[in-house]
């Protein structure tokens, strides 16, 4: 048994999930410290409150910042600027975490914080995340916008931490990687229990879920569709004939999931990944000036499990269109393909072993 002490970034609910998934398998043999912060510490404070072997703390996190519903890069930049400044105060908050715990191994989801505390207690750590893809992946398939501006967001990615002993990344595709990252590790999409023990069935709803607004134009597409819509991520609004909205509820959410005919979101790595291991096929809309989700959906195009949308030009016929094509966006799905929870806790434990087994022997009561 060792100790992990394990972070995250908080923007959304996809790096918690993804951590959530991990934590599940590893508390069965080790225990786990999880820093978080924001919305990713409510989720998880929640789902551990009552599990010896999960230790939950919060910690300050990078926010991504928007104006009319686009993400603002530079806004971003701008406001992280107090907390780059705090840096120093953070990672001494984490270093005498470190020696109350006394962990084995840290583990980072795209948090800079423990890493540089980890290097300054010479604890190791391993980079467990999706946007290691950046620096990682061959992405000479993506059309030459998105190739450029892929590449100026890798220049971000080694800003956050750099040592790593391993690097994992977790993602619903692989493309080939690049020189001199062949010792990168990819997996699939980390699940949760609850999606690998379920049993989709192909409802005739359709299930949206859209960060913080519903543009007119899907709006009004969906209200066209003939279908019953559960729409979520937009509050609870008084229902419109066939859309029904929904508070967020992470088991609302998962059962109406598993039920769906086809989902419709922003085009984020793990909701995109849980959809197709369900068999569901996506409609993406990456969120305005989210190069990373444009870079996802451009991948979930190319895989046939689903196709991506601009949204300014959207109209009620690309929606029926879309779902014509629903058997053939399910047939292109290979569940199996998606999952990579048994990989990727293999590379954790293959840490573990080596980590424990460099250790020197401590001397028994007796040979003393």
């Amino acid at each position: 048994m060792a100790r992990i002490i394990y972070s995250l970034a908080g923007e959304g609910r996809g790096h918690a999930t993804r951590v959530k998934s991990v934590v599940e398998q590893l508390r069965r043999r080790h225990s786990v410290v999880l820093l978080a912060p924001g919305i990713a510490y409510d989720l998880l404070a929640s789902a551990y409150d009552q599990v010896p072997q999960v230790v939950v703390h919060s910690i300050p996190g990078l926010h991504f910042q928007y104006r009319n519903n686009r993400l603002e890069y530079l806004k971003s930049i701008r406001q992280a600027l107090p907390f780059v400044w705090s840096l120093p105060a953070h990672v001494a908050a984490v270093e005498r975490l470190i020696q109350q715990e006394q962990p084995d191994l840290a583990i980072t989801d795209f948090e800079p914080i423990l890493p540089r505390a980890a290097e300054r207690c010479g604890l190791p750590y391993i980079s467990f995340d999706h946007q290691h893809f950046l620096l990682a992946n061959d992405l000479s398939s993506l059309p030459i916008t998105l190739r450029w501006k892929a590449w100026f967001l890798s220049l971000s990615i080694n800003r956050f931490y750099r040592r790593q002993r391993r690097t994992v990344i977790s993602s619903f595709y692989a493309p080939p990687l690049r020189r001199g990252h062949e010792d990168t590790e990819q997996v699939g999409v980390l699940l949760r229990p609850e999606i690998l023990q379920a049993h989709p069935i192909h409802g005739s709803y359709l299930l949206v879920y859209m960060r913080r607004v519903l543009p007119q134009r899907l709006r009004d597409a969906l209200q066209g569709c003939g279908r019953e819509v559960r729409i979520y991520g937009v509050g609870r609004q008084p229902d419109e004939g066939n859309l029904k909205y929904r508070e967020v509820d992470e088991e609302g959410f998962l059962q109406d999931l598993i039920g769906c005919d086809a989902l419709v979101s922003n085009a984020g790595n793990q909701l995109v990944g849980e959809a197709m291991y369900l068999g569901k096929p996506v409609l993406a809309f990456p969120e305005s000036g989210n190069f990373e989700q444009a870079i996802n959906a451009h991948f979930l195009h190319r895989s046939g499990a689903g196709q991506t949308a601009d949204m300014a030009a959207f109209t009620l016929d690309d929606l029926r269109r879309f779902l014509e094509r629903l058997p053939d966006f399910r047939g292109s799905i290979v569940p199996d393909a998606i999952v990579g929870n048994q990989r990727a806790l293999a590379v954790i434990e293959q840490e573990v072993g080596a980590i424990l087994a460099a250790r020197p022997a401590v001397p028994s009561a007796q040979a003393a």
